[in-house]
Order: C-alpha cells, then sequence, then structure tokens
C-alpha cells in the first residue's frame, strides 16, 4: 500500500473512490442539512449519493456502504459510520470505518482511495488525534493501491 497525507479538497482527489465520513442518525438525510464533508458532496455530486444511501437505513457503527458517486468523477462513494447518535467520534469508531471502507474497496477491486479525516469535525475529535487512528489503521490493511488521507486546510487567524 502506498498510504500518503495530503492537504487539499477531497473531491479533488485523483482516486476511484472517495469515503464520506456519514453519521447513524435516524433522521433523514434531507432533515440533517449535512454539513464538512456530506455537504460539500451534496452540493457537488447532488442527491442521488443520499438517496441510495438510505435505502440502506441505519449502518452500525463503523460500518460501511458504497453508493454511486453521482455528478463526481469517482466509481464510487464508500460511506462510514463514524460519528454515533449523540454526533460524538470515537477511536473505536474511526478504526472501525478505516476497516470497512478498505474491505469495501478491495472487495469491488477499487486501486485508489482518498479518506477524510474520520471523527474530526462533527464527530468533535482533535485533528492530530483522528488522524493518528485512521493512518495507523489504514497501516495495518494489506492493499496493493494507493491510499490517501486528506486534510482540508486549517483557517488561520484572522479569517484567511
Amino acid at each position: 500500500m502506498t498510504l500518503t497525507v495530503v492537504e487539499g479538497d477531497l473531491l479533488d482527489q485523483p482516486v476511484e473512490v472517495i469515503v464520506n465520513a456519514w453519521n447513524r442518525n435516524v433522521f433523514p438525510w434531507w432533515l440533517l442539512l449535512p454539513q464538512g464533508v456530506s455537504g460539500a458532496i451534496r452540493r457537488r455530486a447532488g442527491t442521488a449519493p443520499f438517496r441510495e444511501l438510505r435505502r440502506f437505513g441505519w449502518i452500525p457503527l463503523g460500518g460501511a456502504v458504497r453508493t454511486g458517486a453521482g455528478r463526481l468523477p469517482f466509481h464510487a462513494i464508500v460511506h462510514v459510520a463514524g460519528i454515533d447518535l449523540m454526533w460524538r467520534s470515537s477511536e473505536r469508531a474511526v478504526r472501525g470505518s478505516a476497516q470497512s471502507a478498505m474491505a469495501n474497496a478491495i472487495a469491488h477491486g477499487d486501486r485508489s482511495i482518498a479518506f477524510p479525516l474520520i471523527g474530526a469535525g462533527t464527530g468533535g475529535r482533535r485533528r492530530d488525534l483522528a488522524q493518528r487512528w485512521l493512518c495507523e489503521e489504514l497501516a495495518t490493511i494489506p492493499f496493493d493501491g494507493e491510499v490517501r488521507v486528506v486534510i482540508w486546510p486549517e483557517r488561520k487567524a484572522g479569517g484567511a
């Protein structure tokens, strides 16, 4: 596996598949006004991936499901349940999400995949912790392809 950490936009990565850090909430996706990665996907991909996602129902914490990519140029989006019903993430959720997403990618013959920092942002975990848990877990998975962890640039002081 080639594992790299890059700063940038998940939706601009040259990979076959991206991971969406979804949550396990019981509310319909359209009532949640998707934020962060999900919001960016919704704006650029349209609603098709989320309509497809709702057919899967409640995803177990750390679980993953695959949908089409809508208007995005990827083969698919792997949605992972990295946030619990209380809108919090945990080491178990991050590691389980990494395992489930990679198992999905391997099962579908994907050769490249990009992850956001699962558990950071809405999940409430520090970025450095989320990155460490994710990268440590990914490094344990045998995969003959490229894995990217994409970190959204932090805002600088003064709003720049």
